[in-house]
């Protein structure tokens, strides 16, 4: 029997009736927070409060990478994108590698403090100057500083009991669309992809990451269907090449690339028999609610790995914590 676990968005900042009765759903497995339900670091906590008094168990994530994407802002630090390491790590690679180190402590750490379990970080993808959905949130332009600069970046959430969630699988750099709103293509070559980009996540599997993220990308040297949907991605290089035993996420499957195989149920059917096994579907509760159906009636049980994302137990660092905020700071203000 196939395992399998949906994480739901919110419509606010505060639970709905509907949202309250939908999270006791046993295969709503994480909640994800966006910009929309976080209208302050005292609000979340309380948001997050509601959630838990109903579902203790459940995985509560965001997207808080900095830069463009740090959906929370009021009462936590603001967050350069991670690009702003790499000069520095250009100048001085140990002292590059801190300052990530102590942006990915930062950023863990706070959300750590609002008992939120997981950012959907980092971002292991390199730029080329292609795509602008990536741009800055890549630690650098050239694999070989992305490696060990979201080796420290991973390090550092791991200090604040975070999990790391590698994104975007296979390498989302290259191809030159936007997912959320067209199809991306990227035609180079398996030997290309596993000489360059995928050397980071490489790294990152090594180093015990806990969590994947797909690229809605297809790659059509390498196999027909795009990644998110792919049992050659997921299985044979994922699984067996790489040998990843962590939970496989889907991106998004409410974005425009996602939906080349049909409609919402027919998107996690590929995805599930792909081998991902936590589907995102976002922004759109109808497309949530057909997906929950369609694992109602394939007889998914709950993914039990799951538990392996919560936060763990940790201290706080204070003088580490107020020393990262500095750097952090520093960073904003010179990429003014």
């Amino acid at each position: 029997m196939m395992q399998a676990s949906l994480f739901l968005d919110l419509d606010g900042i505060e639970l709905t009736s509907a949202e309250s009765k939908l999270l006791q759903h046993p295969l709503i497995g994480g909640v994800i927070l966006f910009g929309r339900n976080t209208e302050s670091a005292s609000q979340v906590k309380v948001l997050v409060k509601q959630i838990r008094e109903l579902r203790p168990d459940v995985i509560i994530s965001i997207d808080q990478e900095g830069g463009r994407v740090q959906r929370l802002k009021e009462g936590v630090t603001l967050l350069p994108p991670v690009q702003c390491v790499y000069d520095l790590f250009n100048v001085d690679k140990a002292e590059g590698a801190r300052a990530a180190a102590q942006l990915g402590y930062l950023m863990a750490a706070e959300m750590r403090l609002l008992d939120i379990d997981l950012s959907f970080a980092p971002v292991l993808d390199v730029d080329y100057g292609r795509n602008t959905v990536i741009g800055n949130r890549a630690f650098a332009t050239d694999y070989q500083a992305v490696t060990p600069l979201s080796e420290a970046y991973i390090s550092g959430m791991a200090d604040a009991g975070m999990a790391a969630t590698g994104k975007h699988f296979p390498g989302h750099g290259w191809a030159n669309a936007d997912t959320h709103h067209g199809d991306a293509v990227d035609d180079r070559s398996f030997s290309q992809l596993w000489d360059t980009d995928m050397q980071p996540f490489k790294r990152a599997i090594d180093n015990g990451m806990e969590a994947m993220m797909f690229a809605h990308v297809l790659y059509p040297e390498c196999d027909a269907a795009p990644a998110g949907y792919s049992t050659f991605w997921m299985q044979k290089i994922l699984r067996e090449r790489l040998g990843f035993s962590g939970i496989i996420f889907s991106d998004d499957l409410s974005m425009k690339a996602a939906h080349s195989v049909g409609g919402y149920a027919q998107r996690a059917e590929k995805a599930l028999q792909a081998g991902c096994q936590a589907i995102l579907c976002c922004n759109d509760r109808t497309g949530t609610m057909e997906i929950l159906a369609y694992l109602e009636t394939s007889g998914c049980t709950p993914l039990s790995e799951l538990v392996k994302l919560k936060g763990s137990d940790w201290t706080v660092e204070h003088e580490r914590l107020a020393s990262a905020r500095l750097l952090a700071k520093k960073l904003m203000d010179n990429g003014k």
